[in-house]
């Protein structure tokens, strides 16, 4: 059985407006390339009873979750702590994680011509990147080779924590997804239909679409109304989701029934993951 996918960003600067967040369309396009969506995202910022009660959520459930940012060493970085503390599990020194970020911090002392020294407070302090939950396992980083790391929830859950900062997240995601997920790519085609209508009134369609969603289950019937669209003006997007070989049943009978209206069927939409 496909899992669902969800995603958590985290960090004050998003809520702030300082950064926009990037990682949603990413994710969605990341998923969408094998055949997979986002189900959930949610945005916490950088507190700790919100971040462990996201957390808790996620591990609590089946899903396979995507959470960006705080995993650093600064005191606004937290979500190492709250991830184990969402567990119900300690913070331990990584070995594999430990031995990474030393062999980063000699390639910097080793590129400024500096000799390196563990024992220096800065160098002291990065290694704090490297104490995980208990159990954690490692998400190799391309970037500057600071690992994230996956954690498993009671419920079957996996969720997989990367920096903030997409050049490093990114990647990251991918390889999560390459290398645990692919089981399930492609595995179910997705077909959406839809088409414009210019003229109608939501409260009109209402009574068309439950209809359209009790004929044909597992069929998702959507309304995306606009009022400025650069292309079709003030107009409403009427469509059907779901499995490839479920739509076309619930579209025909969506297209009959907007003919019966005697609505006029403006330019069709079909999008496929």
């Amino acid at each position: 059985m496909i899992p669902s996918f969800g995603l958590i960003v985290i960090g004050d600067e998003i809520l702030s407006g300082k950064r926009a967040d990037k990682h949603l369309p990413e994710v969605i396009r990341l998923l969408a390339e094998r055949g997979l969506s986002l189900a959930w995202m949610e945005l916490v910022g950088d507190d700790r009873a919100r971040i462990t009660a996201a957390l808790a959520r996620a591990f609590a459930g089946s899903d396979v979750v995507f959470s960006c940012g705080g995993i650093g060493a600064t005191p606004d970085d937290h979500t190492r702590q709250c991830a184990a503390r969402a567990l119900g599990v300690p913070l331990l020194p990584h070995p594999e994680a430990q031995a990474l970020i030393t062999g980063r911090m000699r390639d910097t002392a080793r590129d400024k011509g500096e000799v390196f020294d563990p024992r220096r407070s800065d160098n002291v302090q990065r290694l704090q990147m490297g104490v995980l939950p208990q159990g954690a396992r490692t998400i190799p980083n391309p970037y500057n080779k600071i690992p994230g790391f996956s954690c498993s929830g009671p419920g079957g859950s996996q969720v997989h924590f990367m920096p903030g900062f997409p050049v490093m997240a990114w990647p990251m995601i991918e390889w999560v997804l390459e290398q645990t997920c692919c089981q399930w790519f492609h595995r179910a085609p997705q077909l959406e239909r839809s088409v414009v209508l210019h003229g109608a009134m939501e409260s009109q369609l209402t009574p068309l679409m439950v209809d359209i969603e009790a004929g044909h289950p597992g069929v998702k019937v959507f309304s995306l109304p606009s009022v400025d669209h650069p292309v079709h003006g003030a107009h409403i997007e009427l469509g059907v989701k779901g499995a490839l070989d479920r739509v076309p049943a619930a579209w025909q009978a969506l297209c009959a029934g907007l003919r019966a209206a005697g609505l006029a069927l403006g330019p069709e939409i079909e999008r496929r993951y």
